[in-house]
């Protein structure tokens, strides 16, 4: 038996991977309305393929707010959710709280698993704390959530990368049973290392981010196109077919801006020289803006009282979160300003904008605007006819930084069209 302690997005699509992986598995969380829930099918997160992997796979999956469940158990994932701050530092509290209520239930034979991201040295101070409160034996996993991708990443993993108090000593038996299910390379190092390890991949996919951004904006200031750019790159195997080449609004979610302010607290303690992390954040916030600069001078120089539709408030595809959304950014920076937005996910904000009303439908957002922004690259919004969307605005002006709507059509219905990096 397999068990997983904490339901957040991590836990439910890892612990819906292991049972599609054939192993019969606890799910436990000490909400227990949470759990019931889940036991009947409404789950409080929507991921592609996940519904239809629960139905598949549900008779292998038991969830749980019984701490006894967890003792039968000889590999437990905690996979509970790391919440970052309006300062994108992390809170491990409501995990350690886990850990400590939760591991004193397991056995000797147990293999407890921590698959949440930390930071570097969470995991030598756990190790050494948890000796005299359980006597499972502690390891750290790597996880490769992404938001919209989870069921997919979750399924079919690229690597496992494990840290471990001594790494030469061979991994448990089941642990390694569980790697070999999903059939990918696992790296094993020490605790330090694999902490760290995450942090280096998020560094290095900002930096393609960030350099992607740059260059676009200066398409944009000379006349070039990015989108012609990009074939020469995918042929460089410097780097490669696969490097993040798309422009974007900066960095949004989470996950990548808690790792930059991990290493500049690293810096500040421990010496080290990191001022790249400032000059990342600093074009991350300039380019998250580009909307609005457009805004600014297309729409507000030119009229008194616009109205603005918007077209996504999740920070990206097929997730809800608004974890640093560029459209709240953007709504916020406007409060005089009337916003309609639609997001096919996203249903309500936790706390209001003014003058931002959501919609039923991304066309009745559209509704008298002067200037509609589309913000997150649902793919839904691409099958949208643009001289329907023009016969809904008052103005022309449309703003679609990632190219999701055709511009020759958009041109074509009237409109004084607008993309990043061109």
């Amino acid at each position: 038996m397999i068990g997983f302690a904490g339901l957040s997005h991590l836990g439910l699509n890892y612990s819906l991977a292991t049972a599609a992986k054939g192993f019969d598995v606890v799910a436990f969380d000490p909400d227990r309305e949470l759990t019931a829930r889940c036991t009947a099918g409404d789950f409080p997160i929507e991921e592609p393929g996940f519904r239809e992997l629960f139905a598949e796979h549900r008779a292998r999956i038991r969830y749980t707010s019984e701490h006894t469940a967890l003792a039968g158990c000889d590999l437990v994932f905690y996979s509970l959710d790391v919440r970052t701050n309006d300062r994108n530092e992390s809170d491990v509290g409501p995990l350690t709280a886990l850990i400590h209520d939760t591991a004193p239930h397991l056995s000797a034979e147990t293999t407890a698993v921590v698959l949440s991201q930390v930071s570097p040295g969470y995991m030598r101070q756990l190790d050494a704390g948890m000796r005299d409160r359980s006597p499972a034996v502690f390891y750290y996993q790597v996880e490769t959530l992404i938001f919209g991708r989870a069921v997919e990443r979750a399924m079919e993993p690229e690597r496992f990368i494990v840290g471990a108090a001594d790494p030469t000593r061979p991994l448990p038996t089941r642990f390694q049973e569980w790697h070999t299910a999903f059939g990918c390379p696992v790296l094993v190092m020490r605790f330090e290392s694999a902490e760290l390890a995450k942090i280096a991949i998020n560094f290095f996919l900002v930096s393609a981010v960030a350099t992607t951004n740059t260059l676009a904006e200066v398409c944009e200031a000379i006349g070039a196109d990015w989108g012609e750019i990009v074939p020469a790159l995918r042929l460089d195997k410097r780097i490669g077919p696969h490097a993040y080449l798309s422009p974007g609004l900066g960095i949004a979610g989470g996950n990548l801006e808690r790792d930059l302010v991990t290493v500049q607290k690293i810096a500040a303690e421990r010496g080290t020289e990191a001022s790249i992390v400032s000059a990342w954040q600093t074009n991350s916030r300039h380019r998250r803006d580009w909307a609005l600069r457009r805004i600014h001078e297309l729409v507000l120089s030119k009229n008194a009282e616009p109205r603005l539709a918007i077209w996504g408030l999740a920070y990206k595809q097929d997730t809800h979160s608004v974890k640093n959304s560029p459209a709240l950014a953007l709504a916020r920076s406007l409060p005089a300003v009337e916003k309609l937005a639609f997001d096919p996910m996203v249903k309500s904000l936790a706390e209001p904008i003014p003058s931002l009303s959501l919609a039923a439908s991304a066309l009745e957002a559209c509704d008298g605007a002067d200037a509609l922004a589309v913000l997150t690259p649902w793919p839904e919004f691409s099958a949208i006819d643009p001289g329907l969307i023009r016969k809904q605005m008052r103005g022309n002006i449309l703003i679609d930084p990632f190219a999701l709507l055709d511009r020759q059509a958009c041109r074509a219905a009237g409109f004084s069209y607008h993309k990043l990096g061109s």
